[in-house]
């Protein structure tokens, strides 16, 4: 057999690469970091901090609207988890174990909806908000979210249910279940990987994003994080130092959400993309 041990020139070249890609990719959010202790008059200087402050985070908590947007996406967030979740775990269900009219044109109108980019959408789900009355309303980003995240997470989920032995729902209907009682007492809790997933997708499509939630939200009291950020940052002012303060304490929670979710993310997205 061929010796497959790397010679010294190709190990050194591996690591190289691996070095240089792990810096480029942790030199922007370490930057950020710093530059949120930076005075604001040493924002763009490449020294590294001197005289580190926390002024602003102190003005970003206490002079700007930051609390009443982390609420707002508190809120919008929350509840677009939990319905998107249910939704795409029982729509994954569903056309995994059964058979109906319709359900090959359902999946494809799942999977249409993805094409359409955000820039074209904005306008007929605006003219949509407006009929119904939802604008500046937390209900209007909830279900733009929702139209979003389901989609992409219902052929995820379908994916991993087929993954799953229809014995199990074989033996729930011997012991007298119903359809939906052996989803939730027999197939959901081998299903955590998948869920933790979706539940993370549909997360980061709320917590970050900026332009459904910049057209259909006016007043500072209603923003979200991600389109609060943009007044410390426009024609009008630049002042990157509470940009990135505020910058900062958006990732958090994210990187929260992201610890509790990255031991199920490789098994959940792997046994999702085997079968479709």
């Amino acid at each position: 057999m061929r010796d497959q041990r790397r010679g010294p020139l190709a190990s050194v070249g591996l690591h190289t690469t691996l070095v240089i890609a792990s810096a480029v990719a942790v030199f922007p959010p370490l930057w950020l970091v710093v530059t949120s202790f930076k005075p604001k008059s040493e924002a763009f200087s490449t020294d590294v901090v001197k005289d580190p402050t926390l002024r602003n985070y102190r003005h970003v908590l206490g002079d700007t609207e930051f609390l009443s947007w982390f609420g707002n996406s508190l809120f919008i967030v929350v509840i677009t988890t939990l319905l998107g979740v249910f939704v795409a775990a029982t729509t994954g269900y569903a056309v995994s174990r059964f058979r109906f009219p319709g359900m090959r044109p359902l999946m494809w109108l799942l999977l249409i909806t993805q094409m359409f980019p955000v820039a074209i959408l904005i306008v007929p789900l605006y003219n949509i908000m407006s009929t119904l009355g939802w604008l500046n309303q937390p209900i209007s980003l909830i279900v733009t979210y929702l139209t979003v995240a389901v989609p992409f997470c219902a052929w995820m989920m379908k994916g991993f249910f087929d993954t799953i032995p229809v014995e199990i729902d074989e033996s729930g209907r011997v012991d007298g279940l119903n359809p939906f009682g052996t989803f939730w007492r027999l197939v959901v809790p081998l299903a955590k990987p998948g869920l933790a997933v979706t539940a993370f997708y549909t997360f980061i499509t709320a917590w970050a994003e900026v332009a459904y939630a910049s057209a259909f939200m006016t007043g500072e009291d209603n923003l979200t994080l991600a389109a609060g950020l943009q007044t410390f940052v426009n024609q009008y002012t630049s002042d990157w130092g509470s940009m990135t303060a505020a910058a900062v304490m958006i990732a958090i929670p994210a990187a929260l959400v992201f610890s509790w979710a990255q031991r199920h993310l490789v098994a959940g997205l792997t046994a999702g993309a085997t079968k479709s």
